[in-house]
């Protein structure tokens, strides 16, 4: 009888030694490490294909749209980033101008927009083209800039410079430092 009773009790005592390891062990438990928040500030909230985003003014006019094959919003950043982006602008005359590269980021709070890795801007109502690596588009003030080569072309003229800005409700371009340009001169058919 006291070895049955003995046997028990060693019975028992493992179930419960075994039972204080399973928990000592449980990957499900609570883990009491503290969430890092810039951590959590790279979380996206959105993972989009074949998303189109459009943003409105105050007024409710589309002030740009941006399509995109995969967009990934992080709400934390008000960050949108989106592959191989195409972005349509409009000005003050709802005229729309048109954006390309290979990646892009979008601000949803600020309207800026940053086009890198073959940005293109295209002004389709005046038939030119900016060519450069990265083109910052300021949606607020609609003014687009690069600080990167850029290449300006309206066949058959062209003209590279340093740094380059446009405003599109003036239509305006300014090219900055190391200007160069080809014009043939007008020909003239009989």
């Amino acid at each position: 009888m006291f070895r049955r009773i003995r046997k028990r009790v060693w019975l028992a005592g493992l179930v419960i030694a075994l039972g204080v390891l399973l928990v000592w062990l449980d990957p499900r438990s609570t883990d009491e490490r503290p969430v890092d928040p810039a951590a959590q500030a790279e979380e996206p909230g959105h993972v989009l294909e074949n998303a189109e985003m459009t943003l409105f003014g105050e007024s409710g006019r589309v002030e740009q749209s941006l399509k995109s094959p995969l967009l990934v919003y992080i709400p934390q950043r008000a960050t949108a980033e989106a592959t191989q982006p195409v972005a349509s602008l409009y000005d003050n005359e709802d005229r729309e101008w048109l954006a390309n590269a290979d990646e892009g980021t979008l601000n949803t709070d600020t309207q800026a927009l940053t086009l890198s890795g073959d940005a293109r801007l295209l002004a389709p109502s005046e038939g030119w083209q900016l060519d450069t690596d990265e083109l910052h588009y300021d949606g607020l003030a609609r003014h687009a800039w690069s600080e990167a080569p850029a290449l300006l072309q309206q066949p058959p003229q062209r003209m590279s410079a340093t740094r380059m800005d446009v405003w599109l409700d003036t239509s305006q371009v300014r090219l900055t430092d190391n200007v160069r340009g080809h014009h043939p001169p007008a020909t003239q058919t009989p």
